[in-house]
């Protein structure tokens, strides 16, 4: 049964971070990272190569676990937590995994299997749905990102805007309630880079929560009502559209002025 949001859930943030640490050995990735996300919001995170954006994006549904800090997803710990803090309630990262979709910058389709496949493994070895009804569900999808022609076709038959455009429809799929999308154009060719956009700013304008890693910032600046730069781990700003004309640290500054023309 779909989750029907009640006035508290309105009320708390849908993804919120503290103090988040993560480390690789001797060397620290993200340092000390605060981020809330509210129902409906749209977040960019830019920055510079290196700079934590993708091990943050990966934190949010523990493909990287944290050192240390709290995940907190729809008012549910995931996350190792606050030194000293008891959450009230906590939960496993397969559940998470189901309520965060994820799109990637490699397309991760099984080539073996057709874009409708690929859309409704999920759901029928996930949430064990009945084929006939996962492959309803995919196709209205796939439909959905502009593809319905393209239910039959394998991953090599397809562009890799189209391809990186079932992905997007297997993260769909599974009902989120929020996505994460980590540099989603970054490996297509510049002709395909629109038509991924389009699709992202298609799913902006129903109202879904998304966190959107990326270096495309004509599209950050459309979308992003919270946009965050990261450098060296941390975030150095935040805020509105407004961060784009008049950044307020030096560091965002110099950044915007290297890859804005």
């Amino acid at each position: 049964m779909p989750h029907t949001a009640s006035d508290t859930d309105e009320a708390r943030p849908l993804v919120q971070l503290r103090g988040i640490v993560k480390s690789f050995g001797h060397h620290t990735v993200l340092t000390d990272v605060d981020l809330t996300v509210n129902r409906g919001e749209h977040v960019v995170i830019f920055g510079p190569s290196g700079s934590g954006k993708s091990t943050l994006l990966r934190s949010i549904n523990l493909l990287e676990y944290p050192t240390s800090g709290s995940v907190c997803v729809d008012g549910i710990e995931y996350g190792p937590g606050i030194a000293g803090e008891t959450p009230t309630a906590r939960g496993k990262a397969r559940d998470l995994r189901e309520r965060v979709g994820m799109v990637f910058q490699q397309f991760n389709l099984f080539p073996h299997l057709t874009a409708l496949d690929n859309v409704s493994i999920a759901l029928r070895r996930v949430k064990g749905i009945s084929r006939a009804k996962a492959d309803e569900l995919a196709a209205q999808q796939l439909d959905r990102v502009g593809l319905g022609a393209k239910l039959a076709s394998y991953p090599s038959m397809l562009s890799g805007g189209q391809q990186q455009r079932v992905a997007i429809a297997r993260a769909l799929v599974m009902d989120p309630s929020v996505m994460l999308f980590d540099e989603p154009t970054s490996a297509l060719d510049p002709e395909m880079v629109g038509e991924v956009l389009a699709v992202m700013r298609e799913l902006a304008a129903t109202g879904m929560t998304m966190i959107v890693v990326t270096h495309e910032m004509g599209f950050a600046r459309e979308i992003g009502d919270q946009n965050v730069f990261m450098d060296a781990g941390c975030i150095v700003e935040q805020g509105g559209r407004e961060i784009f004309e008049r950044p307020a640290e030096e560091r965002t500054r110099t950044f915007l002025e290297a890859i804005i023309p």
